[in-house]
């Protein structure tokens, strides 16, 4: 990490001198004194992924996250939160949403109804009373740095995308009822999953760090497993995780079970008082459903087992 720190210094003085000496200062400053995030209690980091958080929450640019479902990128913006004491904000991205929405909404229907009725102590010819702030628009306003998670930027489509990058950018956007500029108080900490059903643009990528979480490895998994249950049995620990593995090389399944299946699962296991290790060992497979939750892939694996196939 301080050799990653000392070689962003440099570039920075390379591309800073003269005058604008100060803002380098200033840079390298707040670089030093950032806060750093090392992981949490229920979260294990690699070296890698802090490296790239931290340095992004350095240059206050947005990290795009990639991985396959249930490898912690959402997660990751929880444990960001809960580490660094800031207030989480989660803009959950659909299809059908439009960017002012994340921004902030006019409620006409609230004012139309006070204007009617008369019985609201709101005064109906001020707009400002009926504009509420969306995720972003309360990420801008907060008195206190926040950590904005944009989950799923890939329902969206490429204009979404390319546009809401804009206002992250300039840190600002307006609101054209009431002829005001937001500009925001603290930059945010912002993370940006994707489960890549949809390419994202050029100009996009380009404004952002990014991250691919590639699946746990076995050994990794095991330091996962053992955050959420410390005092795990090692032969439960070991024929969990070396089953579970063996079940995702199954030939033909659509939904691989994830990281949050197998914290699921083995909770299911620990709290049956019947359960022994033994059984796992000789191929018998408790709870399937916690594991696999799409019927072709339950069916698949079932017959896999009967037939000893994984």
């Amino acid at each position: 990490m301080i050799v990653l720190m000392e070689w962003f210094k440099k570039i920075l003085r390379q591309q800073i001198s003269g005058p604008d000496d100060r803002a380098l200062f200033n840079k390298e400053k707040k670089m030093s004194s950032m806060q750093r995030f090392t992981g949490n209690s229920r979260y294990v980091l690699d070296e890698e992924l802090a490296q790239i958080v931290n340095i992004s929450m350095a240059l206050e640019m947005p990290l795009l996250l990639k991985g396959e479902p249930g490898t912690g990128k959402t997660m990751l913006a929880h444990a960001i939160a809960q580490a660094l004491s800031m207030p989480l904000l989660v803009l959950n991205v659909k299809s059908s949403m439009k960017l002012v929405e994340c921004l902030y909404q006019y409620d006409t229907l609230t004012r139309l109804n006070d204007s009617r009725f008369g019985d609201s102590t709101r005064d109906v010819s001020n707009i400002s009373e009926y504009i509420r702030m969306g995720k972003i628009g309360q990420a801008f306003t907060a008195e206190e740095r926040t950590v904005l998670l944009i989950d799923e930027i890939d329902k969206a489509d490429t204009d979404f995308q390319d546009d809401m990058l804009d206002v992250l950018d300039q840190m600002e956007f307006d609101i054209i009822e009431i002829d005001k500029t937001v500009k925001a108080i603290n930059r945010p900490v912002i993370i940006i999953t994707s489960n890549a059903k949809k390419d994202l643009s050029d100009p996009f990528l380009g404004r952002c760090n990014f991250h691919h979480i590639a699946f746990p490895d076995p050994k990794f998994m095991r330091k996962i497993v053992k955050v959420h249950f410390p005092d795990l049995p090692d032969r439960i620990m070991e024929t969990a995780v070396s089953a579970f593995y063996s079940l995702r090389e199954v030939d033909g399944i659509e939904k691989k079970p994830a990281t949050r299946e197998l914290i699921n699962w083995v909770r299911a296991l620990t709290a049956d008082p019947d359960f022994a290790p033994k059984k796992l060992e000789n191929g018998d497979v408790p709870y399937l459903g916690v594991l696999f939750k799409k019927s072709p892939d339950y069916n698949r694996v079932s017959t896999a087992l009967k037939r000893k196939k994984f």
